[in-house]
C-alpha cells in the first residue's frame, strides 16, 4: 500500500526504507489493488492446481518405472511392500492439493495478503512445467521465482537433472550431450531473467530496485522479529563481525545444493522438495507461507513414513511451537511480561523441528 501511494505521487517507491518488493509486483497491484483479496485466493488456487497436476505427472512416471522394473524383476523381494498401487497413486495428488489449501500456514498467509502466495504460485508453476518436460517454460518460471527472491536459484540443479533424465541424457560431464543441454537450459534461464530485470527497469525508469530488493535480502538490514534465524543473531552481533556472518548464513542455502544434487541425482523431484524446505528454513525473511509449500509435498512420499524416526516428537515440536508463536509474541510485545529470548527460543526450536 505504501509503495502504491508513493508511485501514485510520482515518487520512487524505493526512495525510502518502506517498500522492498519487485517492480512487477507493485505494477501488478497498481491495477488490481481493489481486488487484492481475490488475487491472493486465485494465487493459492493456482498453486494447489499446479501441485495437483505436478504430482499426477510425477506419479505416472513413477508407475511407469515401477512397472518396467517389476517386469524386469529388478526389485528385491523385501522391497515389494514399498510398491505403490494405482489406487494409492490416484489419491496422492488430491492429498497434496488439500495439504496446501487446508494448511493453517497457507490460510494465514492468504488472509495476511502476503506476496508469499504469489511466490508459491510461481514456484508451483515452475515445478509443473519441469515435470511436464517443458524446458523453456521451466526456465521462464524459475527466472521469475529467482527475480522475486534470489533463493529459488538453487532449484536450477534439480530442474536440470529432471529434464536430463526425461530426455534420457546421462548425467555425465564427459558426454557432450550433457553440456549442450545444460548450456541451453542455462541460456534460457539467464535470458529470461535478463528480460524480466530489463522490463522492471523500463517500468520504473531506474535501477533503484536492485539494492532495495536484492540488497535488502542479502544484507539483512531489517531485524524485525520473524520465524527465521537471522534477526536475533544479528541483533546481538558486533558490527565488525556482521559481514562475515552474513556471508556464512547466506551461503547455507546454496552450499547444500551440490552435495544433495550428487546424492539425489536419480531423484530430482525429491531434491526439489528438499531445496524448497532448505530455502524456507534458511532464508533471511521467511514466512509461514514458505513452510506451507514444502509441507504440501509430504503425502507424495507417504510410503516412506515407516522409515522416519522421531516423527511423533517432531510433529509435537512443530505443533507446540506453532501455538506458542502468537502467545509469546503477545507476552513480549503487548503484555511486556516476556522478552526476545522467549520468542527466539521457540523460533530456534521450530527450525530445529523442520
Amino acid at each position: 500500500v505504501e509503495g502504491l501511494a508513493l508511485l501514485d505521487l510520482g515518487v520512487s517507491p524505493y526512495s525510502g526504507d518502506v517498500f522492498h518488493e519487485t517492480p512487477l509486483i507493485i505494477y501488478l497491484f497498481h491495477f488490481v489493488v481493489d481486488y487484492a483479496e481475490i488475487v491472493f485466493m486465485i494465487a493459492d488456487a493456482i498453486t494447489a492446481v499446479a501441485l495437483y497436476m505436478s504430482i499426477t505427472s510425477y506419479n505416472k512416471n513413477v508407475f511407469r518405472k515401477q512397472k518396467f522394473a517389476l517386469d524386469a524383476d529388478k526389485y528385491p523381494h523385501d522391497c515389494l511392500e514399498l510398491m505403490r498401487s494405482p489406487k494409492e497413486m490416484f489419491y496422492i495428488p488430491l492429498k497434496v492439493a488439500m495439504f496446501y489449501l487446508l494448511n493453517p500456514f497457507s490460510i494465514l498467509s492468504c488472509v495476511a495478503k502476503s506476496t508469499c502466495c504469489l511466490n508459491n504460485a510461481i514456484i508451483a508453476l515452475f515445478i509443473l512445467c519441469t515435470l511436464k518436460g517443458s524446458a523453456l517454460l521451466s526456465a521462464i518460471f524459475l527466472s521469475l521465482a529467482t527475480y522475486q527472491g534470489i533463493y529459488p536459484l538453487t532449484l536450477f540443479a534439480p530442474a536440470l537433472l529432471f529434464l536430463l533424465q526425461r530426455l534420457y541424457i546421462p548425467v555425465n560431464p564427459c558426454r557432450s550431450s550433457f553440456w549442450v543441454f545444460t548450456l541451453q537450459y542455462a541460456f534460457m534461464f539467464v535470458g529470461s531473467l535478463i528480460v524480466i530485470v530489463c522490463l522492471s527497469f523500463f517500468l520504473l525508469g531506474s535501477w533503484d530496485f536492485i539494492p532495495s530488493v536484492y540488497g535488502f535480502i542479502l544484507s539483512v538490514p531489517d531485524l524485525t522479529p520473524n520465524i527465521g534465524l537471522f534477526w536475533y543473531f544479528f541483533a546481538e552481533m558486533f558490527e565488525h563481525f556482521r559481514f562475515f556472518f552474513i556471508c556464512v548464513f547466506q551461503i547455507n542455502i546454496f552450499v547444500y545444493t551440490i552435495p544433495l544434487s550428487i546424492k539425489l541425482k536419480d531423484h530430482p523431484v525429491f531434491l526439489i522438495f528438499m531445496q524448497i524446505a532448505i530455502i524456507s528454513i534458511f532464508k533471511s525473511y521467511p514466512t509461514v507461507g514458505d513452510i506451507a509449500l514444502y509441507m504440501a509435498f509430504l503425502p507424495a512420499w507417504s510410503y516412506l513414513y515407516r522409515f522416519l524416526r522421531n516423527i511423533f516428537l517432531v510433529s509435537c515440536i512443530l505443533l507446540a511451537c506453532s501455538v506458542l508463536f502468537p502467545v509469546l509474541w503477545h507476552l513480549w510485545i503487548y503484555a511486556g511480561s516476556a522478552n526476545s529470548n522467549f520468542y527466539y527460543a521457540i523460533t530456534l526450536l521450530f527450525n530445529v523441528g523442520q
